[in-house]
C-alpha cells in the first residue's frame, strides 16, 4: 500500500472518527502544553555567583518557585504530572467509535489489505492526529509567550516569558509525543487480529481480577514509610551519596500505590457487581450488576486518571497538613519569646501551587470519564434499543448507568485517599519543633526598646527541640473526595443526554 493511499484511509471516516481526531489532537495539544511549560521552567538560566547573589537567585523572577534553582525541577515535574490525565485523556477518545471503525477495518481485509497494513493505518490515523494537536499546542505557547510577557511594575516577570526551550527539546516534543502515540497504538493492537469478516481478540480476560492491589499498595506505601529510616541510617553511616537512592526508592514506591490504586478499580467494580448481583432488587442495579461483572476492567481503564489525580491530591493534604502544622509552631514558639509575627509559609502557598493542579487534573479526567461514558452507551445502542422496545423504561437505564458508574468509583476514591493521605505523611515525616536559640529581655518595654540600656537584662534561651504529630486533614480530603465523586456524578448526568438518541427504534437496525 501506497504511503499517499495510507494517508487518505486514514484520514477517511464518518462524524465520529472526525470527533475522534479532534478530540484526540485536543489531548496531544494540552500534553504538548504541559511539556513546553516544563521544559521552559528547566531552560531558565542559572546566574553565576557574585557578593550580592551567592545563592545564584534568578531575581528578575517574582515567583520564588522560578527564582530558585532547587525548586525548578520540582516546579517541572508538577507541570509534567498534569500529562498524565491528558494523557489518558486521549486514551480514551481513541476508543470513541471503535465499532464502526472495527467495520471500515474489516471492509479493508475485505478488499485485500494485510494485518500489518491494517495496524498501520490505525497507527497513522492516532499518529497524524497527535500531531496536529502538538503542531496547535506549540503555535499557542508561541502565542502565549508574546502576550502573557508584560513585567510589573518593579521589573519582574511573573511567567518565564524571557526564555525559550531549546529548538531540540521543541522539536523533540512537537513530533515524539506523536511517536509515542502511533507507536503506543500499534503496540496495543498486538492482541488484535482484524479479520474480513470483523475484529477479534487473541485473548480475552474472562477470570475473575485477583486482588493484586493488596500487594503492590503496601509494597508502596512501604516504601515511603521506609524514607526517613533509610535516609537516617545513610546519614549515620557516613553514606557520601545517598541522594541516588531515595529518588528510586519514591519514583518506586509511587509507581507500585499507583498502579495497585488503578488495578484496585478493576477489582472493586467485579466485587461491587457480584454484591448487587446478590442484594439488589431493582432491574437497574441488576442490569448494572451483571455489566460490572461482565468487564470489570472498563472501570480500571475509566477511572485511571481520576484516581491517579486523586492519590495526588490526598498526599497534597497530608503535606499541607505537615506544613501547616510546622508554621504553627513556629509562630506559637515565636509568640512564646516576644514575637508578634512570623513563620515561613513558603511551602503552604506551594501547596496551594499543587491543589491547582490536582483541581486541572480532576477536570480533565471528568473530561476523559465524559468521553468513555459516552462512548460505551453508543456502543452498545442496540442492546438499549431493544431493552427499550420490550418494556423497559429509559429511567432504569439511565439508573443502572449511574450504578455502573458511581459504585466501583466511590471505594476506589476512599482507596485513593487513604493511599495519598499515607504517601503524603511518610514522605514529609515528622514535624519538628523548637532547637532554636533566643535573646530573651527581663524588663520593661521601655528598657528593652533602648539597645544599650537592655544588654544586662538580656537572657538566652534555648527552645528544647520536640516532634509534633500533624492531624488527620478531613477537610481537605473530603474536598477532594467530593469534588472527584460530583465530578463522576456530573459526567453521568451529561452522558444522560445521549441515552435518549441511542435507545430510539430506529437504533434497532445498527450494528
Amino acid at each position: 500500500m501506497r504511503p499517499g493511499t495510507l494517508g487518505r484511509l486514514a484520514l477517511a471516516g464518518t462524524r465520529t472518527d472526525t470527533v475522534r481526531v479532534a478530540l484526540t489532537a485536543l489531548s496531544a495539544a494540552l500534553a504538548a502544553l504541559a511539556g513546553l511549560a516544563a521544559l521552559t521552567v528547566l531552560a531558565i538560566p542559572t546566574p553565576p555567583a557574585t557578593d550580592d547573589n551567592g545563592s545564584r537567585w534568578s531575581e528578575q523572577y517574582s515567583e520564588a518557585l522560578l527564582r530558585e534553582p532547587g525548586l525548578r525541577g520540582g516546579t517541572a515535574f508538577a507541570l509534567l504530572l498534569l500529562a498524565l490525565p491528558v494523557l489518558a485523556l486521549a486514551g480514551q477518545c481513541a476508543r470513541l467509535g471503535a465499532p464502526a471503525r472495527d467495520r471500515r477495518l474489516a471492509a479493508l481485509r475485505l478488499a485485500g489489505a494485510t494485518p500489518g497494513q491494517v495496524t498501520r493505518l490505525a497507527a497513522l490515523e492516532t499518529g497524524v492526529a497527535s500531531l496536529l494537536g502538538t503542531v496547535g499546542g506549540l503555535v499557542v505557547f508561541l502565542v502565549a509567550h508574546e502576550l502573557l510577557d508584560r513585567p510589573a511594575a518593579d521589573g519582574r516577570l511573573a511567567l518565564p516569558t524571557d526564555v525559550l526551550p531549546s529548538p531540540v527539546a521543541l522539536t523533540a516534543t512537537v513530533l515524539g509525543l506523536p511517536a509515542v502515540a502511533a507507536a503506543a497504538t500499534a503496540l496495543l493492537l498486538r492482541r488484535v487480529v482484524t479479520t474480513p469478516f470483523g475484529v477479534v481478540r487473541r485473548a480475552r480476560r474472562d477470570r475473575a481480577p485477583r486482588p493484586w492491589f493488596a500487594l503492590l499498595v503496601p509494597a508502596g506505601v512501604g516504601a515511603f514509610a521506609g524514607y526517613f529510616p533509610l535516609l537516617h541510617w545513610l546519614e549515620r553511616h557516613e553514606v557520601q551519596a545517598p541522594l541516588p537512592y531515595l529518588p528510586i526508592l519514591v519514583f518506586v514506591g509511587g509507581l507500585a500505590a499507583l498502579v495497585g490504586t488503578v488495578v484496585a478499580a478493576g477489582w472493586f467494580a467485579h466485587a461491587t457487581g457480584r454484591l448487587l448481583h446478590r442484594l439488589a432488587r431493582g432491574p437497574a442495579a441488576l442490569l448494572a450488576a451483571r455489566r460490572l461483572t461482565a468487564d470489570p476492567w472498563a472501570g480500571s481503564r475509566t477511572f485511571a486518571a481520576l484516581l491517579a489525580a486523586v492519590l495526588f491530591g490526598g498526599g497534597a493534604a497530608g503535606m499541607r497538613a505537615h506544613f501547616q502544622t510546622r508554621y504553627d509552631a513556629e509562630r506559637a514558639e515565636l509568640r512564646a519569646f516576644g514575637e508578634v509575627s512570623g513563620g515561613d509559609t513558603f511551602y503552604l502557598n506551594a501547596i496551594g501551587l499543587v491543589d491547582l493542579a490536582v483541581a486541572v487534573a480532576v477536570t480533565i479526567a471528568a473530561g476523559g470519564l465524559l468521553v468513555a461514558l459516552v462512548e460505551g452507551i453508543v456502543a452498545r445502542r442496540r442492546a438499549y434499543a431493544a431493552l427499550v422496545a420490550q418494556g423497559v423504561p429509559r429511567g432504569v437505564l439511565g439508573r443502572s448507568v449511574a450504578w455502573q458508574a458511581l459504585a466501583p468509583a466511590v471505594p476506589a476514591v476512599l482507596l485513593a485517599l487513604t493511599v495519598g493521605l499515607l504517601l503524603g505523611r511518610f514522605l514529609s515525616g515528622p514535624v519538628r519543633a523548637g532547637g532554636g536559640r533566643y535573646e530573651f529581655c527581663e524588663a520593661t518595654a521601655a528598657i528593652c526598646a533602648d539597645p544599650v540600656a537592655r544588654t544586662p537584662y538580656l537572657r538566652i534561651v534555648d527552645s528544647p527541640e520536640r516532634y509534633v504529630t500533624p492531624g488527620v486533614p478531613l477537610e481537605s480530603l473530603a474536598l477532594v473526595g467530593a469534588g472527584a465523586v460530583a465530578a463522576v456524578a456530573l459526567t453521568v448526568a451529561v452522558g444522560l443526554l445521549f441515552l435518549r438518541a441511542s435507545t430510539t427504534v430506529e437504533e434497532l437496525r445498527a450494528t
